[in-house]
């Protein structure tokens, strides 16, 4: 594979140490590094563990995104393929000094505050009093309710958010513009094995595609209401994504060569991000959105940007 790098704050990721925290995982992700692509039997094989032992470690990696799976056919039904997202790890404390005194404008948009929305159904929206319109009827995206939602959901197609540019009506140079929100895929009920291609784009320009590893319902979201079935979508997961004058970052690993003068922050009044699945997705899972009151996380989409 490339050479792939992550950076990780401790702090700020400490679920990533936890995963690291076994000899077992380390031997798996080194394998998994060297060797390439394996199914979870072939793991167990080389490294003469049992399949159950590699199958519940490798999911703890999974859920630190430090491995990848995806299903493929094999000739007795389908498989897991399991690879390595990274070849080096890095460890950095950051300078919290300097942190604390940074320079950030932060705009946190409530995820029914869309202003564009081209959806297909299933779809469907809720506060966290209750479901707003009705249940997959794409023109529910225009009830005026929507500004209440803290979950929505839908199969392709986007949602578009314009954020005001507060950095241009201040003048003042931007460094960084970093993107935080909950995401996971969408499947009638749920299914932890339903990868979903779900590309970010802000002012027109795509800045990367994340394939989601499915629709999580093995417990309840942290926030998500108790009148909301569990076997619906409980949480997703927390995508934190960078653009710098290197390139784009998601979760402290580069992933594409969109860079920030390619947004053209200087030439707009309002910064316009776009979340969706596209039509001619390779895995067109679907996309739920979770904000305030839903998941894991309690919070709105948030744009930060970090001055010059």
């Amino acid at each position: 594979m490339s050479n792939q790098i992550i950076v990780v704050d401790p702090l700020e990721r400490p679920d990533i140490l936890r995963s690291l925290a076994s000899e077992v995982r380390v031997r798996i992700l080194e394998h998994l590094t060297r060797k390439g692509p394996r199914n979870v039997n072939q793991v167990a094989d080389e490294l003469d563990l049992p399949q159950s032992t590699v199958s519940s470690n490798i999911q703890v990696l999974v859920d630190a995104g430090l491995v990848q799976t995806r299903s493929e056919k094999g000739r007795k039904g389908s498989q897991k393929i399991c690879h390595s997202t990274f070849t080096e790890l890095l460890i950095a404390f950051k300078d919290r000094e300097p942190a604390q005194a940074a320079d950030t404008i932060d705009v946190a948009m409530p995820i029914g505050l869309y202003t564009r929305a081209e959806v297909s159904a299933p779809c469907g929206l809720c506060s966290p009093e209750g479901v707003i319109g009705l249940l997959d009827v794409p023109d529910t995206f225009l009830d005026p309710d929507r500004m209440r939602a803290g979950l929505l959901w839908f199969t392709r197609g986007f949602v578009e958010y314009q954020f005001p540019n507060n950095a241009k009506l201040a003048g003042t140079a931007v460094a960084a513009l970093e993107l935080s929100v909950e995401l996971s895929s969408e499947v009638p009920g749920t299914a932890k094995n339903w990868p979903s291609d779900i590309t970010a784009v802000i002012n027109g320009r795509e800045i990367d595609t994340w394939t989601s590893p499915g629709d999580f319902g093995d417990k309840r979201g942290k926030f998500t209401p108790d009148w909301w079935k569990l076997a619906g979508s409980q949480y997703g997961d927390l995508k934190r994504w960078r653009v710098t004058a290197e390139g784009t970052f998601r979760d402290g690993q580069r992933v594409s060569d969109c860079r920030l003068a390619d947004l053209g922050l200087n030439d707009h009044r309002s910064i316009r991000v776009r979340i969706g699945v596209k039509e001619d997705a390779r895995h067109p899972g679907g996309l739920n959105i979770f904000g305030r009151g839903f998941g894991n996380h309690d919070q709105d989409i948030t744009l930060r940007l970090v001055r010059g």
